[in-house]
């Protein structure tokens, strides 16, 4: 029987899975360990969307309060660029400040019997707290548990390429807001909402170049929590004060970072179960953290009232409950995550409209986003048939050199004929992970030049690996090398199929029902030479503006 639990970290999972499961069985005794005070908040703003808080609510009144008494809601995601504002409805979500939420979240476990001790230097060795029968370690995406219990829980980490910092603002955005500027050393973006009635987060991202062309590579990050980075708010304050207004920009621990994706092959070791961003992470891009984290409060202190008497089962029922979920998380949040990696190349490549729609679809398709907001899909619909005859994306002819596709889609026997024509097609197989994605751009480098000393024309057609992948090998042949691509898919639906070509990741589509095949015919070998020269003949001239089509 668990009669003592200590939930080491104070944040927001922590704090809900302490009052959950004190409530539920007064008797158990729960101590909760933070080292910052009560009054010590880091950040700005958390985000939650309406169709991801059931579980949480039936658990406890307790945020479902909060963000009615103190949030902001909204339902438009708009998206500002090039002097447009673009607007997606349908995305319900809320906010709360973050210093709130926890003030909210003490009071509540404090109501309940929790004994909650702040400024208290946090055990990170589970021997240390050999008087608990329970360790819940909830101390964050730095957390000091996960790396002591490194040879059992078996930790990776990806970095991000994209610098992000975070701030807050006196300019109230409506709702969610992303804003584009260019300005004179490279492309910075914002995710920014509102949080209160004078408050909204405003995060900034950019990539390694702009931020360090700028000079915003000098705030030195290995001091401890506190100092923020005075001149990369000034310098950000001044880019983007004609879409704040003129307003300040506040800051709070504020200093650039890579964000880190956490995933862990096991969440428990003996008696010790990591909870929250401890156990995994999810780009902010979604904004799931805080939810994730309050999600696994729920689903552990549900497994340890289901399992009274048997810890081990417990702990097991927990992890099955809830990775699947996360992962499924983890897996939208990579190609959201990505775009965020390469948003300086769609800034500069797509008119407003298709911008919107690219970024919209970075993880979802059409239909699911034409469900939420009609009109904008239909406003991203007029603008391909304003520029293509009128015709619909399926319908729609693509000329390349002599040879014409009366439609964007391919058949299986169109692409067959493709392979075996002496067409100018460059076959490249996406590889199954983004590390490799350098020496697929390599390869198709050498191949476009090796077209292009021949003086003819290419089409990338990429198949293989994953959809995330390969969509950014054909984005590397449209907006890079400046060739249209081709991609072909197994069992590719229409939705699928209209998603890639509105958004600009496509200009040609396919299915087959054996893709790995492709790799047999037209393919580029390991060295990055064609392994057969029909794929490199001569092909005859684009038409203008073809490649982006």
């Amino acid at each position: 029987m668990v009669s003592r639990i200590a939930c080491v970290g104070g944040g927001p999972g922590g704090l809900f899975f302490a009052t959950l499961i004190k409530q539920a069985d007064p008797s158990v005794e729960v101590t909760v360990f933070e080292r910052n005070r009560a009054e010590d908040t880091f950040g700005f703003g958390v985000v939650f969307s309406d169709a991801t808080l059931a579980g949480i609510h039936e658990a406890d009144p307790v945020l479902r309060t909060g963000l009615a008494d103190h949030g902001r809601h909204w339902d438009d995601i708009e998206i500002r660029l090039k002097g447009r504002r673009i607007r997606c409805g349908g995305n319900g979500m809320a906010a709360i400040t973050r210093k709130t939420l926890l003030q909210l979240l003490h009071r509540r476990a404090a109501e309940v019997g929790v004994d909650l001790r702040f400024s208290s230097e946090v055990p990170s060795d589970p021997g240390q707290l050999a008087d608990y029968d329970l360790i819940v370690a909830a101390d964050g995406a730095n957390s000091a548990f996960r790396g002591r219990l490194a040879d059992v829980l078996v930790p990776e980490v990806e970095v991000a390429t994209a610098k992000f910092i975070w701030f807050g603002t006196s300019y109230l955005f409506d709702g969610l807001t992303f804003v584009h500027e260019h300005g004179p050393h490279g492309t910075f973006a914002v995710h920014g909402y509102p949080i209160s009635d004078d408050v909204s987060t405003f995060i900034v991202e950019t990539d390694e170049e702009s931020w360090r062309s700028a000079g915003l590579d000098e705030f030195d990050t290995a001091q401890p929590p506190g100092p923020s980075d005075e001149k990369s708010r000034r310098y950000l304050e001044k880019l983007f004060a004609e879409q704040i207004d003129g307003h300040e920009l506040l800051v709070n621990n504020s200093r650039w970072g890579n964000f880190r994706t956490w995933r862990t092959r096991r969440w428990t070791s003996g008696n010790v179960a990591l909870l929250g961003d401890a156990a995994h992470t999810a780009h902010f891009s979604v904004g799931s953290g805080t939810k994730m984290a309050m999600e696994d409060a729920v689903a552990l202190a549900g497994s340890l009232l289901e399992h009274r008497d048997d810890l081990p089962s417990a702990l097991e029922a927990y992890e099955a409950a809830r990775r699947p979920s996360v992962e499924k998380i983890q897996g939208s949040a990579r190609p959201s995550l990505s775009w965020w990696e390469h948003f300086g190349r769609y800034h500069d490549a797509f008119e407003p409209t298709q911008f919107a729609f690219h970024f919209m679809s970075r993880s979802i398709g059409k239909e699911r986003i034409a469900r939420r907001d009609p009109e904008f899909i239909g406003q991203v619909e007029r603008d391909w048939r304003a520029g293509h005859e009128d015709r619909d994306p399926l319908e729609t002819p693509l000329r390349l050199g002599e040879r014409e596709f009366a439609g964007r889609r391919l058949s299986t026997a169109d692409i067959e004929e493709l392979r075996a024509a002496d067409s100018g097609c460059v076959w490249l197989a996406a590889p199954d992970g983004e590390a490799e994605l350098p020496a697929a751009y390599g390869r198709l480098a050498e191949a476009v030049a090796t077209v292009a000393d021949q003086g003819a024309s290419a089409l990338a057609a990429v198949h293989g690996g994953t959809p995330l992948t390969r969509s950014l090998l054909a984005e590397q042949a449209r907006l890079v090398h400046g060739i249209p691509a081709l991609i072909v898919e197994d069992g590719m639906d229409d939705d699928r199929a209209e998603t890639l070509l509105l958004s600009g990741r496509a200009d040609l589509v396919g299915s087959l029902s054996d893709v790995g095949s492709l790799g047999d015919v037209g393919s580029l070998g390991e060295s990055g030479s064609p392994s057969d020269s029909r794929s490199l003949k001569e092909a005859g001239a684009l038409g203008e503006g073809e490649a982006r089509a």
